[in-house]
C-alpha cells in the first residue's frame, strides 16, 4: 500500500497511458507527413489525463469492451471537428490498450529497478561487513554444518542481481502494438503509409518503446516476459523474506527488522511486518503469472477474452512486486544483525555442528569405520549428557594427538565461506 508502484500502475496512471499512446501515434503520422503537424500537436496538447474524468470513462467501457472506445470518442470532441479525423486513425483499440499497458509497465519496471539497486547495496555492505560472522547453516530445518551470514548475505544479493538482469532486459524490450484491425496495417496503407516498417519505428520512437518486428496482438511474448520477470523477481525478494521470517523467531533471534510493526492485542511485539508483506507478494505473484501465460493460447488475428483476461493480473502483478521490491529495500536497509545469538546458537548441539569436519579428519588415521563407531557413540552421549563434545572426545585414547580444541571450534569450519562471499561481491 502506497508504494510508487502503486500510483504508477493507479486508474489515472493507465488514463494517461493511453492517452499518450494515441498522442503518439498522430504525432508519428505527422512525422512521416501522414498527418498535419498541426493535428499532432492539438492531439497532443488535448490528451492531458486532467482533462479527462476516468471514473465516467470505465462504465461506458463496458459497452464495447474496452476504454479505448469511449476515450477516442472523448478525445476527438476535446480536439475539435478540425484534426479529430486524425486521432486514432488506422489503429484499432488492441493497438493502444497494449501500447499503453507496455507504457504502463516500463514505468513501473523503472521504479523498481531503482527499489532492487536500493537493496542490492545494502545487501553487498552487509555480506562485506558481515563476512566472517559465523553461523549454523541450517538444512531441513536442523543444525548442519557452520556458516557466514556474509555468505548468506551475499546470496540474497546474487538473486536481487538476477532478477535486476531480467527486469532490466524484458523493460527495454516491451514493444508497441500497432496492427490495425487484424494485424496487417492495411488502413494506415490507405491513408498513405508506403512503408508501415517506418511507421510502427516511429510510433516506437515517440514513446520510448521498443518496435516490434510483427504486431502481436496474439503474439503475447512481451506480456508473457513480463509476467516471467516479475514472478522471479517475487521469488528472489521471497527467499530473503523467508529467512529473515525464519532467524527473527523469538527463540532464534539472529536478525530482526529495524523497524518491526506492532501488535492490536500484544504491546510486546515487534513484528517483521516487511518480510511478511514480501513473503505474501512471493505466494501470489506465481498464480496472476499463471493467467498470463494462459492467455498466451489466444486465437484468430483478434482474441475474444485473451486478450481481456490479462488485464487485472497484470496490473495486479506489478504493483505487488513493486511493493515487495520497496518494501525490500527497506527491510535490508534496516536490517538488524544479532552475532552474539549467531555464535551462541553454534554451541546449541554441543560441538556435534563440526562432525562432519571430525569425521573427515578422523577417518584417515582410524579408518573410516573406527572414526564412525567413535564419533557415533561420542555424539549419543553429547546429547544424552548434555556435555560439549570436546570433553567426550578428550576421553578417547586413540584421540589424544590430536587437537579437539581446534577440531571442534565451529568458527574454524567455514570452508570457503569468505571467498565465495568475495567473489560474489565482485558482481556488479
Amino acid at each position: 500500500m502506497g508504494s510508487a508502484a502503486e500510483a504508477a500502475t493507479g486508474d489515472h496512471a493507465f488514463l494517461r497511458a493511453l492517452l499518450d499512446a494515441e498522442a503518439a501515434l498522430t504525432r508519428a503520422q505527422g512525422s512521416l507527413g501522414l498527418a498535419p503537424a498541426a493535428a499532432a500537436d492539438a492531439v497532443t496538447a488535448a490528451a492531458d489525463a486532467a482533462r479527462f474524468d476516468v471514473h465516467a470513462l470505465a462504465p461506458r467501457a463496458r459497452a464495447g469492451g474496452n476504454p479505448v472506445i469511449p476515450l477516442v470518442a472523448d478525445l476527438s470532441a476535446a480536439v475539435g471537428d478540425e484534426h479529430s479525423p486524425y486521432v486514432h486513425r488506422g489503429a484499432t483499440s488492441q493497438d493502444i490498450m497494449d501500447t499503453a499497458t507496455m507504457l504502463v509497465a516500463v514505468r513501473t519496471l523503472d521504479v523498481m529497478s531503482g527499489d532492487l539497486a536500493r537493496t542490492e547495496r545494502a545487501l553487498a555492505r552487509l555480506a562485506c561487513e558481515h563476512r566472517d560472522t559465523v553461523m549454523p547453516g541450517r538444512t531441513l530445518t536442523q543444525h548442519a554444518v557452520p556458516t557466514t551470514f556474509g555468505l548468506k548475505a551475499a546470496g540474497w544479493r546474487s538473486l536481487v542481481l538476477d532478477a535486476r538482469d531480467r527486469v532490466r532486459l524484458v523493460r527495454n524490450s516491451l514493444p508497441v502494438q500497432l496492427g490495425g484491425a487484424a494485424g496487417t496495417l492495411a488502413a494506415f496503407t490507405v491513408y498513405g503509409a508506403l512503408d508501415t516498417g517506418a511507421l510502427v519505428e516511429a510510433y516506437a520512437r515517440e514513446l520510448g518503446l521498443a518496435a516490434p518486428v510483427l504486431p502481436w496482438h496474439t503474439l503475447r511474448a512481451p506480456v508473457a516476459d513480463l509476467a516471467g520477470a516479475l514472478a522471479f523477481t517475487a521469488g528472489a525478494l521471497g527467499k530473503t523474506a523467508a529467512d529473515v521470517l525464519t532467524l527473527s523467531r523469538t527463540e532464534i533471534r539472529e536478525l530482526s527488522e529495524g523497524t518491526g510493526g506492532g501488535s492490536s492485542a500484544m504491546p510486546h511485539k515487534a513484528n517483521p511486518v516487511r518480510a511478511t508483506l514480501i513473503a505474501a507478494a512471493a505466494r501470489r505473484a506465481p498464480q496472476l503469472a499463471a493467467t498470463l501465460y494462459g492467455a498466451m493460447a489466444a486465437e484468430d488475428e483478434r482474441p475474444a477474452g485473451a486478450w481481456h483476461a490479462e488485464w487485472e493480473p497484470l496490473r495486479d502483478l506489478l504493483r505487488l512486486v513493486g511493493g515487495a521490491a520497496r518494501d525490500a529495500a527497506e527491510l535490508a536497509e534496516g536490517l538488524q544483525v544479532h552475532a552474539d545469538a549467531m555464535r551462541a546458537h553454534l554451541d546449541l548441539t554441543h560441538g556435534l555442528i563440526v562432525s562432519e569436519r571430525l569425521s573427515a579428519e578422523l577417518a584417515p588415521v582410524l579408518g573410516r569405520a573406527r572414526a564412525k563407531e567413535v564419533l557415533t557413540r561420542v555424539a549419543r552421549r553429547a546429547t544424552a549428557e548434555g556435555r560439549p563434545l570436546v570433553e567426550l572426545l578428550a576421553e578417547e585414547p586413540e584421540l589424544k594427538d590430536f587437537d579437539l580444541v581446534a577440531l571442534t571450534d565451529p568458527t574454524q569450519y567455514t570452508g570457503s565461506a569468505g571467498a565465495l562471499t568475495d567473489r560474489a561481491l565482485e558482481r556488479r
